[in-house]
């Protein structure tokens, strides 16, 4: 991607991160990658599952900031940019980034998800290099873990001392084992399948030297499982398997919900790439060869027929046409096109055969820059959003604290573990934090991806959280300003009436291909029907 300078020799890119499944383990992400000679700035993304990340190529590269993600249990695919335009791999000197430390292209990765670089025009449609469809991905995992733990937990629950006491479940346990064994057997798919991830995120967080949801969620889970399978290997006696699995089914239910959320939250992006087609026309030999967009190279020759989208940026060599840039400019009427004339990739050619030589193509194409734009917006912390993210960071120590403390001091009144280890894991999971990690990136990209979607575009956060005090707005009137689509304001006659002037236009211009012509059915906004006669009216 043409990467925008944010100072002397630095570059900035924004990096596909996938397998974010809780909002603190982005402080995975920014530690490890600050930590790096070279890099100044990063800012993780858990809603957009990206990372914007600001360093000196004379230092480091791409290709070590994508190993460097992948070294802190994350998948990396290189800059999150749409596959069907570019190279995600593409060194921003223009030379490709290395993968021998990448995982094996295509295929799943631990996370449940899976390397999203894709080539075919449908793949290139789904958006193959932006984190939306890690997302789904992650959303599918996230939804199979919770069914696993929610299966295997009612028969838990219901051989537990709840069962007994609570719902009065007198069956005995299955292959002469006792109740506490049964559960250990019922519990292992839950622990060591839909509940790997927390355990999995705390070793990360923990070579990291930082504390996240993840190091909450395992204590909690981990502290009562571990105390229960000692119990039931030896004599016997109460257990916490209920819990262990309860509490991980929930919190798997919370995150499947919250990681729906978080896919809508992208709909606005996956809207700017689908602007783009993924497949473009070029003159090869004379004759038009279709051929992936991604493979357009400056200097290829490209034949835009009517009705067809502009697939890069290019410059008219031949043809006359009518073009659509509203997707881009604002600016509601088409714009006339002839030899010499710039075209905007992801705008619309209207009415005529155009030749165009392309002059900018994938990251550096204007419709790129403006999807990085919004991204690096996305990606961006508020004010509000630092106080938040270094808070949370003291609550999960607090909750930590808080917890042993619990423990201990139970564990002086009652004499009893069992008691002693159930208050210390309440206090441990009410205490979790994540909320408070998600709520402002959440509302950032629903803001900064509603506003892309009106043609408002935000270089940063701090600019939607300074809105909030706006009182007076002063614009320059430039033509963008508009509904969106021509209409007659207003009608001066001279000696006809009004409604015979307007039948007169309608049947001069039904044939008429004009951008501002009826159409069928308006003239400049103006409802119209012809008569016997073929006038309008």
């Amino acid at each position: 991607m043409t990467e925008a300078t944010a100072g002397p020799r630095l570059t900035t890119v924004v990096l596909d991160v996938s397998g974010l499944h809780y909002a603190t383990e982005k402080n995975v992400v920014e530690t490890v990658l600050g930590r790096r000679s070279g890099v100044h700035r990063v800012e993780a993304n858990p809603v957009a599952q990206t990372a914007t990340v600001t360093y000196d190529p004379g230092v480091t590269s791409l290709s070590n900031l994508r190993r460097w993600v992948e070294e802190c249990g994350y998948h990396c695919s290189g800059q999150s940019v749409p596959a069907h335009l570019c190279d995600p791999l593409v060194e921003p000197n223009g030379s490709k980034a290395t993968i021998a430390a990448a995982a094996p292209r295509s295929q799943p990765t631990a996370h449940g998800g899976y390397d999203p670089v894709m080539r075919s025009p449908d793949a290139a449609m789904g958006h193959g290099g932006h984190a939306a469809m890690s997302m789904d991905s992650i959303i599918r995992d996230m939804r199979n873990r919770f069914v696993v733990a929610a299966i295997f937990s009612i028969p838990i629950v219901l051989w537990s001392s709840i069962g007994r006491n609570v719902l009065h479940f007198s069956v005995a346990a299955p292959f002469g084992l006792r109740d506490d064994q049964f559960q250990l057997l019922l519990s292992l798919p839950v622990i060591f399948y839909s509940g790997i991830i927390f355990f999995e995120g705390a070793l990360r967080a923990l070579r990291a030297r930082t504390l996240d949801m993840m190091v909450l969620v395992s204590v909690a889970i981990g502290s009562g499982w571990i105390y229960s399978v000692l119990v039931s290997v030896t004599v016997g006696g109460d257990v916490f398997y209920e819990a262990s699995s309860l509490l991980a089914t929930f919190v798997l239910l919370g995150h499947w919900f919250e990681m729906r959320a978080r896919g809508s939250a992208n709909t606005a992006i996956r809207a700017l790439l689908s602007l783009a087609p993924p497949m473009a026309l070029v003159i090869r030999n004379g004759e038009p060869l279709e051929i992936p967009t991604a493979e357009v190279k400056v200097g290829d020759l490209l034949l835009v027929r009517p009705g067809g989208r502009i697939p890069v940026d290019a410059r008219v060599e031949d043809g006359e046409s009518e073009v659509d840039e509203s997707v881009v400019t604002g600016e509601s009427l088409p714009v006339s096109k002839g030899p010499s004339s710039e075209l905007i990739g992801g705008s619309i050619n209207k009415n005529g055969t155009l030749r165009a030589r392309a002059i900018r193509v994938g990251a550096e194409t204007a419709l790129a820059q403006i999807v990085k734009l919004v991204q690096e917006a996305q990606n961006s912390k508020a004010p509000s959003q630092e106080l938040a993210d270094r808070a949370a960071f003291w609550l999960v120590l607090v909750a930590l604290v808080g917890g042993s403390g619990t423990f201990l001091v139970w564990l002086l009144i009652s004499r009893s573990v069992s008691v002693a280890i159930l208050y210390a894991i309440t206090v441990v999971v009410i205490t979790c934090p994540d909320a408070l990690g998600l709520a402002t990136p959440t509302a950032i990209m629903v803001g900064t991806g509603l506003g892309a979607r009106r043609g408002i575009l935000f270089k940063h956060a701090l600019a939607l959280e300074a809105a909030a005090r706006i009182q007076t707005v002063v614009m320059d009137k430039t033509g963008t300003l508009t509904k969106g689509e021509p209409e007659v304001t207003q009608v001066v006659v001279d000696g006809l009436p009004e409604a015979e002037v307007l039948a007169l236009a309608a049947a001069v211009e039904r044939e008429s291909e004009h951008p501002l012509a009826p159409g069928g059915g308006e003239v400049f906004g103006c409802p119209w029907r012809t008569t016997s006669d073929g006038r309008g009216f």
